[in-house]
């Protein structure tokens, strides 16, 4: 009984931890802001313009730097209490450009600033690394998302022989991007559902053509396109919150039978299932006819039918499978002859384990229906 009651206080003592490993339930909302970096990207002018640089003997391809910039982010999301997250994300990217290359072998300072902004679609999975050693309190994710992106050249311009190239347009492409990142809940500190989040992300679009136009110098004055590629990776520190999150439920301590001398004792019959399972099997009912035996022949004049389940799966999930086991085994009592006026049901969920586990474990003997004559 010693030991029982020194695992039953070690779970108690781990519980502001183990809590926080809960999968996202239901309705979040979440934002981040963090650096970004935009890569390289190749620029290749079309149209007419591109026919002027080349008369001029200018090579119409070239590559345009970045500086690093900063990156905004908010999204609103469903958790599906399994680790499975989907949500709708919109985002906001600047970078100020910093040297044009290319456009007949120059290397040249430039201006202007480069923009996306846009709104993706994601799907996450919250990863269960515990088994790894992991502690509880991180929560690692990843996820990817397809949506839409405008990129938008403000007042881009560079010199080259005596003239300026200058691109200021808007264009919208499809967008992709993968995430990687971790979450340290904060429910120690008081605010359930809230979780401090960093992350990495890359989001990529299909090439955008930008409006340019040249101007002055050894070449003639025209209008046309640039190509340019659109590559950002992004480090983000961010919060999310979760607004259905089920609040930490310290585990009760199991009731220790009376002892032997004790008038009236209890009488406690233990009903066994398969996992995530509420039908009796052959050996269940024997103990419970075992049971409704007992109540005619020891003048029980009332009957506990409690319900259990282990830690797999969401608390809510739970407390609903540990009533149905409830209400089957009450079920087979009434029909060997106990008067369900006599039966008090309740279900418990995952909040009263005869093993004290972890979040997220299989324990067979956590998975019962107790029975108490009294």
């Amino acid at each position: 009984m010693s030991l029982r009651k020194a695992l039953l206080a070690a779970t108690m003592l781990g519980l502001p931890l183990a809590a926080q490993a809960q999968p996202v339930t239901g309705l979040y909302i979440a934002g981040g802001f963090g650096a970004n970096w935009l890569q390289d990207a190749k620029l290749g002018a079309t149209g007419p313009l591109a026919q002027s640089l080349s008369r001029s003997g200018i090579n119409p391809g070239g590559e345009i730097a970045f500086d690093t910039g900063f990156v905004g982010l908010g999204s609103l999301g469903w958790g599906f209490g399994n680790g499975l997250r989907a949500e709708v994300e919109g985002s906001y990217r600047q970078n100020d450009v910093d040297k044009i290359r290319g456009f007949r072998g120059t290397t040249s300072q430039a201006d202007g600033k480069s923009r996306s902004y846009g709104v993706m679609v994601n799907a996450l999975y919250d990863l269960d690394f515990t088994r790894f050693g992991v502690p509880t309190y991180i929560q690692p994710y990843i996820g990817g998302g397809i949506g839409y992106i405008w990129r938008d050249f403000d007042d881009v311009r560079v010199n080259v022989l005596g003239g300026q190239l200058r691109s200021s347009d808007t264009d919208g492409r499809f967008a992709y991007q993968g995430i990687a990142g971790f979450g340290v809940p904060l429910t120690q500190f008081g605010v359930t559902g809230l979780t401090l989040t960093a992350e990495y992300r890359f989001l990529g679009t299909l090439e955008h053509s930008i409006d340019t136009t040249s101007s002055g110098g050894g070449f003639s004055s025209s209008r046309g396109g640039t190509k340019s590629e659109n590559y950002n990776h992004s480090a983000l520190i961010g919060l999310r919150y979760a607004f259905n999150q089920p609040r930490p439920v310290a585990p009760a301590p199991t009731v220790a039978p009376a002892p032997a001398a004790a008038p009236a004792p209890a009488r406690t019959y233990l009903v066994f299932f398969d996992f995530d399972r509420a039908d009796l099997t052959d050996r269940a009912r024997q103990i419970i006819a075992e049971a409704a035996q007992a109540v005619n022949t020891t003048g029980t004049t009332r009957i506990e039918v409690a319900g259990h389940a282990d830690r797999s799966g969401t608390p809510q999930y739970n407390q609903r499978l540990s009533q149905r086991r409830a209400e089957a085994v009450a079920a087979e009592l009434a029909q060997r002859g106990v008067s369900r006026s006599q039966m008090s049901i309740q279900a418990f969920g995952e909040s009263r384990p005869l093993v004290p586990t972890a979040d997220g474990v299989r324990e067979p003997q956590n998975r019962r229906v107790e029975i108490v004559l009294r």
